[in-house]
């Protein structure tokens, strides 16, 4: 079987069905390939479960969070932005709201309504949509590019020839939703130079890590990554202690630089401050308070008062933890240690639990302003195969949003323009 179309998106995820919207939408003919049974399945477990689908900062505050250089993506970003996205969601039947951190989520809290409606959408405005289609190469044949697939399950490779072709088949990450890095091979096929790659967000692990300390969650929190004992990044926010390690958003934040930095041989440790709003002259004058309070003195208190005094600066289920983590713990050192808690990372989940994947189809090689390869001008590339990932708070799913949307619009505009050429010529 071989058939033609104009343009082919290789992924039904949120860049995919994007660059599918806005292709369609300028008027040409979209046909989507999608290795899972119907799209959008990772985005039903972002936001866990909830979907995190932009953060409405501008774009002063919103490229601090994009990664490694965010005027890439400035381009993607002004030309379906934030606000857009919020819009055509809003537009497509799925009402949103602004919680903390300004981000925003569907207001029925669930991810499956956004990825049904962007399916819906999209179909409806006419495309051809494949599933358990799994690509096996693109070729360029002449003016065409061939791409070859087999549905789930077997049966004989299918070939469907296009005048562009939009790769957006994510990273490395949660391999199970079918990110299995297809892309990165299509990518290498034309010559493309893949960066290194490493989970980002993701958890960390400390060395000999307390079991107690799973499941407890703490807001307000300081956090200090060192790396060969140099401190290279400052947080403030939630953090959790899970079973994989320290996450929550500030651990997420933290996440990138600590996984580079062991995947490299580096030392990486984590300064947990308990209390980020006191000083430690304040934190010492508190705990004198507290100490007299309770009908004792800093040189009489014993263990028993002591983790009682524990519990009004941390929440019960931590007070066990930290003071096995401190021997020789008193009402000296208390305050120094509620500021600098030490953690050593020895290691970090990996794709099969990171949220995103750092590295990619290189920057070097893409033009900005289209999303089009400059090594065949049929070929774009949206989402997380390219090497673009941002912070936790939604920022991901944009850059795929604005990845997908200039991708898709740009190839229908080239496509339609030589159209135009041919025609008056």
């Amino acid at each position: 079987m071989s058939t033609h179309t104009d343009i082919v998106v290789i992924g039904g995820g949120a860049a995919g069905m994007m660059a599918a919207i806005k292709a369609l939408q300028e008027g040409c003919d979209v046909t989507v390939l999608e290795k899972n049974p119907f799209c959008g399945k990772k985005i039903n477990i972002t936001g866990k479960g909830r979907c995190n689908i932009t953060n409405t900062r501008p774009w002063q505050e919103f490229s601090a969070h994009i990664h490694p250089n965010s005027q890439f993506f400035r381009s993607a970003f002004y030309g379906f932005s934030n606000q857009d996205t919020i819009e055509l969601i809003n537009a497509i039947g799925v009402p949103t709201v602004e919680t903390q951190g300004k981000r925003i989520f569907p207001e029925s809290m669930s991810a499956r309504d956004v990825s049904r409606a962007l399916q819906s959408y999209m179909e409806d405005l006419g495309a051809a949509l494949l599933c358990d289609a799994d690509v096996i190469a693109v070729k360029r044949d002449g003016d065409s590019l061939v791409t070859t697939f087999c549905r789930t399950g077997g049966g004989l490779p299918e070939a469907v020839s296009s005048e562009a072709v939009i790769v957006a088949t994510g990273g490395l990450s949660y391999p199970t939703t079918g990110s299995t890095g297809a892309g990165y091979d299509i990518a290498r096929s034309f010559g493309h130079t893949i960066t290194e790659r490493f989970p980002s967000l993701t958890a960390l692990k400390p060395r000999r890590y307390d079991l107690d300390l799973q499941g407890i969650e703490l807001e307000n929190v300081g956090l200090v990554l060192y790396v060969d004992k140099s401190p290279v990044q400052v947080e403030e926010g939630d953090l959790s202690f899970t079973d994989n390690g320290i996450e929550g958003s500030i651990g997420y934040r933290v996440s990138r630089k600590a996984v580079w930095a062991l995947s490299h041989g580096q030392k990486v440790e984590l300064e947990l401050d308990l209390k980020p709003a006191l000083n430690l002259e304040k934190l010492e004058a508190r705990i004198s308070r507290e100490i007299a309070a309770i009908g004792s003195s800093r040189s009489t208190i014993g263990a028993t008062k002591l983790r009682g005094l524990l519990r009004t600066f941390m929440p019960q289920a931590l007070v066990k933890p930290f003071a096995d983590s401190h021997p020789g713990l008193g009402a000296d050192n208390l305050a120094a240690a509620l500021k600098s808690w030490i953690f050593k990372i020895d290691s970090y989940t990996g794709y099969e639990r990171c949220v995103v994947t750092a590295g990619g189809v290189s920057q070097k090689e893409i033009i900005a302003k289209t999303m089009c390869s400059k090594l065949d001008p049929g070929l774009y590339f949206a989402g997380e195969v390219l090497d673009l990932d941002g912070d936790t708070g939604g920022y991901n799913l944009q850059i795929a949003f604005s990845t997908g949307a200039l991708a898709g619009r740009s190839a229908a505009q080239r496509i339609l323009n030589s159209r135009l050429v041919s025609e008056e010529g």
